[in-house]
Parts: structure tokens; C-alpha cells; sequence
């Protein structure tokens, strides 16, 4: 019996949900782990620690389509301000197991991103939580699986969208068997890391 395009979509949706929810409640487990003054460490989200994070990532969770729009009306239409706002109200409101239980809680929460549907709502939670794991040096490496995905959605189009200029650079995973783009100048690292660089993030650490 042949598999449908209509089956095959359904398979991949499922397998994205299974991913967001065992990211969601893995990163919930690290924050339920980290110590006071880890909470107040900084992230690789400029001007965040880890409580802005934390309360940005569950903001979606939280907050109805109709509070949100109210927040943006509030803010003038600028989503930047909107959401830097709200996440540090959240830090202040929210404990850290508050914090942490909005994600673990809201596991299989149907929120995605404006743009991207599950693919962008699992690269906000990966991204994120890098954002938290790599500045506090846990070590934390995300599975295989998740990282092949969000590769795959890099395009000129990300890389814009995140403000990443990899003008004539070439990315080498030296874990994973890929790599992207073109150039005289070669950035070999851990997959992980390459999908920081794409989104944005800049890492402190010699090549």
C-alpha cells in the first residue's frame, strides 16, 4: 500500500510535536537544575539572563492571541519591544520553578511562531535554550536529530532574518557530515554551533 503525501506530512508533524516536547521538558529539567546566581547569568541574548529567557520562551504559552495583540498596540507595533518588555516582567513575576514548569507544563502546547508552523517553534526552543547552556558552559549537546532539522532550514533567508553576515563564509560541521555555503573562508565547528552562527549568535571562541 502506498504512503499518501497526506501521510507522509501527518508522520513529520508528529515527529516535529514528539521533538518540541521532549526539548521543552529536557530544558525545563536543566532550568529546575541551575542555581540562583546561574539564574541571573547572562545569555547569548544581549541585555537577557537566564530569567528573560526563560520567560520569553513561555510567553507564547501564557499569553492569548488577544493579550498579545494588546501588548503589541502598547509597545506601537514593535514586536522587539514588545517582547523584551514581557520578559523582563516575567522574570521579575515568575519564580524560576514557575519559570521552569511553564515549559515542562505546556510540553505539547500547540504554540508556533508567526512564521515557520513546528519547524520554527522547535528552533526557537533549541535556539533559546543554547542561548542559556553554552554562556553557563553545561555542556548540554542537543540530540542528532533535532539539530538535522534546523539545519536544514538554513537558507539566505534565515541568515537574514537574523541578522547573520556569512557573506563568502563556509560553514563545516565537524560532527555531522554538512555544511553550508560558499567562500574563501572556512568555519569549522560542532553542528551546534554552526546553528548558533546561522541564527544570529555570536560565539566567543576561537576557531
Amino acid at each position: 500500500m502506498e504512503t499518501t503525501t497526506t501521510e507522509t506530512q501527518a508522520g513529520t508533524r508528529a515527529r516535529l510535536r514528539a521533538e518540541i516536547a521532549a526539548e521543552r521538558r529536557e530544558l525545563a529539567d536543566v532550568l529546575d537544575g541551575l542555581t540562583d546566581e546561574q539564574w541571573d547569568a547572562p545569555t547569548l541574548c544581549g541585555g537577557w539572563r537566564v530569567r528573560e529567557v526563560a520567560g520569553h520562551m513561555s510567553m507564547g504559552f501564557r499569553y492569548s492571541f488577544g493579550r498579545t495583540a494588546l501588548e503589541l498596540a502598547r509597545a506601537r507595533g514593535n514586536l522587539h519591544r514588545m517582547t523584551d518588555r514581557l520578559a523582563r516582567r516575567d522574570a521579575t513575576a515568575l519564580t524560576p520553578h514557575e519559570l521552569a514548569a511553564a515549559l515542562r507544563d505546556n510540553a505539547h502546547h500547540p504554540w508556533t511562531p508567526p512564521v515557520g508552523g513546528l519547524t520554527s517553534a522547535l528552533g526557537h526552543d533549541v535556539i533559546h535554550g543554547l542561548d542559556i547552556t553554552v554562556p553557563l558552559g553545561l555542556g548540554r549537546r542537543i540530540p542528532e536529530e533535532r539539530l538535522r532539522i534546523l539545519l536544514g532550514t538554513v537558507t539566505p533567508r534565515t541568515l537574514r532574518f537574523f541578522g547573520a553576515d556569512l557573506a563568502g563564509t563556509v560553514l563545516r560541521a565537524t560532527d555531522l557530515d554538512w555544511s553550508y555555503g560558499t567562500g574563501s573562508r572556512a568555519v569549522r565547528r560542532p553542528a551546534q554551533e554552526l546553528l548558533l552562527l546561522a541564527y544570529g549568535r555570536t560565539l566567543h571562541r576561537p576557531e
